[in-house]
């Protein structure tokens, strides 16, 4: 069965340092970054003492963004936040919270996942340290404008075999619902959409 095609995006900007605090909502956690960004410096992650941790996982990198998503009259917040020991062994958790703090939608995805198809086939991108630094830049182009799309639905798309009826029913008849496309775990292309009928957010693989 076809599928719509998703966009893939090739700009990639300079990773940076990043200060964390946590303040969005996520079940009983609150969750967001505020941060100072230079581009054209390297990433270098903050001393052990000083980062922050969720549970027993240090925070290593956040980025984030509003959008329009589950309420077309306010701006849903889109959070990706990178936890664990390593930048190449943690875990990107890609978090959506409703403005009013509810989680709509909790993901968790391997940093590996982040790399850009260049980052994996250039033999100069096979250090330790090349490979951290593309992850990074790959959660700066997490939540490009180019990954966000309306509708989420195109007219001309069919049904996917893995979604039932009465879903794909509901996202087309919503020429207003938003989607947003990103690599999910082992490279999955998938576009994530709010079927606001339903109350939920819904997957779409690809």
């Amino acid at each position: 069965m076809k599928t719509f095609p998703f966009k893939r995006t090739a700009g990639w900007v300079l990773a940076a340092g990043l200060t964390l605090q946590l303040a969005s909502c996520v079940s009983t956690e609150r969750e967001v970054s505020s941060s100072t960004v230079d581009p054209r410096t390297t990433y270098t992650p903050p001393a052990a003492g000083s980062r922050v941790r969720v549970g027993n996982k240090t925070v290593l990198n956040t980025v984030s963004t509003t959008h329009a998503f589950s309420d077309p009259n306010t701006k849903d917040n889109f959070i990706l936040q990178l936890r664990g020991p390593r930048v190449l062994t943690a875990q990107a958790h890609l978090i959506v919270t409703s403005s009013k703090g509810d989680t709509l939608r909790h993901e968790v995805i391997p940093a590996r996942a982040l790399l850009s198809e260049k980052a994996l086939l250039d033999p100069q991108a096979s250090s330790v340290r090349d490979q951290e630094i593309a992850i990074l830049q790959g959660m700066n182009a997490f939540f490009a404008d180019a990954h966000f799309m309306q509708p989420a639905v195109p007219a001309s798309a069919e049904q996917p075999a893995e979604m039932d009826t009465n879903t794909w029913a509901a996202l087309r008849e919503d020429p207003t619902a938003v989607g947003f496309d990103y690599t999910g775990a082992g490279g999955a292309e998938r576009r994530i959409t709010y079927a606001r009928k339903l109350r939920k957010a819904v997957v779409i693989n690809q």
